[in-house]
């Protein structure tokens, strides 16, 4: 699969000495939806901003189809569509105006059906003459994406789009954003809803303290790194793990009525029928057994605490 963004070993230190990125590499494929998933404060927005040209990178480079993001400047914001994280629009300018305004801005011709249907899908349309000013926060969000997407982007950088926005929003946005993939525009997201990545996304970073800890398909990423825990529920409590049973790390609940294994469900040997067996030698009652997978919040959750 061929990339349109080839981020390489890109650093950013601001002023106060405090380094937001670290050596940073990354490979953006055409038409794919690229989550990144970090805590506040990883570089998440710092990176979006180099790769769309407001933020100055110390180190490295950044090419959008070919272009360096620095000596082409203008050809490759163009193909870019921002959405980011802050309301910043002029108040006092009527919804159409403003998308009308930005589009120009990118030197497009005027695209009256197109700007139409554009707010059609945001459900904007019957606003399209109120002032910025007397939308709720919703539909301001809903106008920020309108304006991201009003030059026909090639690349939709979504920074933090569902964060305090209603279930309708999310729905319409998630809509068009499937809509957008199938016309082949390509799609970067941070997030710090987790099951919006798991849905939508066909690949998952994970940043933190600057660093990219990990990229990949998010099916591949929890083959690899999701584990399997079995548990196992007994007739009667028990105040500890029997000696014999050590070898399995197993963990004992609170209630002491259940026992937990954790195991790797892709190796040769899962030890399930071993410690089935030793659980029954110690004479420990069986009530029911249950397993589950890891989920991608789970392990985005230990990649980031091992980085720490």
């Amino acid at each position: 699969m061929s990339s349109v963004i080839s981020v390489s070993n890109l650093s950013k230190v601001y002023a106060s000495g405090h380094r937001a990125l670290n050596d940073v590499s990354l490979d953006i494929h055409s038409g794919e939806i690229l989550a990144l998933l970090g805590p506040n404060g990883a570089g998440k927005t710092t990176l979006i901003s180099i790769i769309c040209g407001i933020v100055n990178a110390s180190e490295g480079s950044v090419t959008v189809d070919g272009y360096d993001i620095v000596k082409n400047y203008r050809i490759t914001r163009s193909m870019i569509g921002l959405v980011p994280q802050e309301l910043t629009l002029s108040m006092f300018v009527s919804v159409w105006d403003t998308i009308c305004f930005s589009r120009g801005l990118f030197g497009k011709k005027p695209d009256p059906a197109y700007l139409e249907q554009l707010l059609k899908d945001l459900s904007l349309w019957d606003k399209k003459d109120s002032d910025i000013l007397t939308l709720s926060g919703g539909m301001k969000r809903r106008v920020l994406i309108a304006k991201a997407l009003s030059h026909e982007p090639s690349i939709l950088f979504l920074d933090e789009p569902t964060a305090g926005v209603d279930v309708e929003l999310r729905k319409d946005m998630w809509s068009l954003v499937e809509k957008m993939r199938q016309s082949g525009v390509t799609i970067i997201l941070t997030t710090h809803y987790i099951e919006e990545a798991e849905e939508i996304a066909d690949r998952v970073g994970v940043i933190s303290n600057g660093e990219l800890i990990v990229v990949d398909d998010k099916d591949a990423l929890k083959h690899k790194l999701g584990k399997r825990q079995m548990m196992i529920e007994l007739e009667h409590t028990i105040e500890s793990i029997p000696q014999s049973l050590t070898l399995w790390s197993l963990e004992l609940s609170d209630e002491g009525n259940q026992l937990t294994y954790t195991y790797d469900s892709h190796s040769e040997h899962t030890g399930i029928a071993e410690l089935l067996r030793a659980i029954d030698r110690s004479g420990l009652l069986l009530k029911d057994i249950n397993t589950s997978q890891s989920s991608l919040e789970d392990i985005f959750i230990n990649l980031v605490h091992n980085s720490e």
